[in-house]
């Protein structure tokens, strides 16, 4: 006999977390970037996003950001990652140089317009937090806030 878990015990973080990771992600491709809605058709908009994240955070965690950086960001297939930094580069919002360190290398760079597009999802999901946590006292918001960065920080690749 398969028993339902009960998550109502509010110490119960594993289940809290995917709840929110399954809303927010349902809701990620209906909101405003850049100063333009985002629609179903306007898909790309959020692919070029997670790319030009795990470029940001490649480029943290080394000098140069590679397709195979960005498939492993991703958690996607060499042919994934590729199709999605080619359309990323198409769209105007990367470029493709030869690596300094490795001839044979692609590195891969946030353009101007990248950049600004990266720094609208961050001013979306600040919002998105201020809004979540209006009603909550200071010192709460700054610490989950803290606690939010860590895991992020302890679970990036």
């Amino acid at each position: 006999m398969s028993r339902v878990c009960d998550s109502s015990d509010p110490a119960d973080g594993g289940p809290a977390l995917f709840r929110l990771v399954r809303f927010w992600s349902r809701r990620w491709s209906g909101r405003v970037l850049d100063g333009r809605a985002t629609s179903p058709a306007d898909t790309g908009r959020i692919q070029h996003i997670q790319v030009l994240e795990a470029v940001a955070a490649a480029r943290r965690r080394h000098a140069e950001a590679t397709v195979t950086d960005i498939a492993t960001q991703l958690g996607i297939d060499h042919s994934g990652a590729s199709r999605m930094v080619r359309d990323a580069t198409a769209a105007g919002y990367l470029t493709r140089a030869t690596s300094s360190q490795d001839r044979r290398r692609v590195i891969l760079a946030l353009t101007e317009s990248g950049t600004h597009l990266l720094d609208a999802a961050h001013a979306w999901q600040r919002d998105c937090f201020d809004h979540l946590t209006a009603t909550w006292p200071a010192d709460d918001r700054h610490r989950f806030a803290t606690y939010l960065q860590r895991l992020a920080d302890e679970t990036a690749i």
